[in-house]
């Protein structure tokens, strides 16, 4: 494998909730209605001073490094590129739905009308380019970063170095994704006051303080 490796890290104090990534990403990629790439969960949390703020967080596929969704594809359509992150073969890829089952992320969507999988793919046909991924270029407060944490004149490297510490979703699954976050324990540790919506859906509802 090639010693490049793209990585993602999303501030989420800088996070406002806008969607701009979203609509951006769907654009780009021509993702159909009612599937997502990348999406945003928002709700309302009781901060530790006692007010009440928006949290948001930006999902989409982590780019594993020992990811579930490559071992049980029995066509090696998913597949780890040289440069570290998880691509679908949509030419080898028979619908069978395996690899959605096995993310825990639940970041892969199925194509009724082509019959395969898809995902956000880091953008790679911009990247290979030299641009970067559609919801990165368009975060209008440079939440979302992106580039290669081994190149130290990278924004990526530049932020982790001032970053605090970065968290990441489901580390104990042991499949070390790709995506960091920076805030994501504090953000999820404080005290959750309305359902969790996802572009104006509820997602997961509200059924008070528990």
């Amino acid at each position: 494998m090639a010693d490049r490796k793209y990585e993602m890290l999303v501030d989420l104090s800088r996070c406002i909730g806008c969607n701009a990534c979203v609509i951006a990403c769907k654009m780009e990629n021509e993702v159909p209605l009612t599937k997502f790439n990348t999406w945003i969960e928002s709700w309302d949390v009781e901060d530790g001073a006692g007010f009440i703020r928006r949290a948001n967080l930006p999902k989409l596929c982590n780019h594993c490094e020992n990811p579930a969704c490559v071992h049980v594809c029995p066509t090696a359509a998913s597949h780890v590129a040289d440069d570290g992150t998880v691509q679908i073969d949509v030419d080898k890829c028979i619908g069978c739905k395996y690899c959605m089952a096995a993310c825990p992320y639940g970041v892969r969507w199925f194509n009724d009308e082509s019959g395969d999988v898809h995902k956000c793919t880091f953008c790679e046909h911009r990247v290979s380019n030299g641009l970067l991924p559609a919801c990165v270029g368009n975060c209008v407060t440079g939440a979302r970063m992106f580039g290669d944490p081994n190149d130290p004149d990278s924004d990526l490297s530049r932020r982790l170095v001032e970053a605090p510490g970065t968290e990441v979703l489901l580390e104990d699954m042991g499949m070390a994704p790709s995506v960091r976050y920076v805030g994501l324990d504090d953000t999820m540790g404080m005290t959750r006051v309305s359902a969790i919506h996802q572009g104006g859906n509820v997602k997961t509802p509200y059924e008070g303080r528990q």
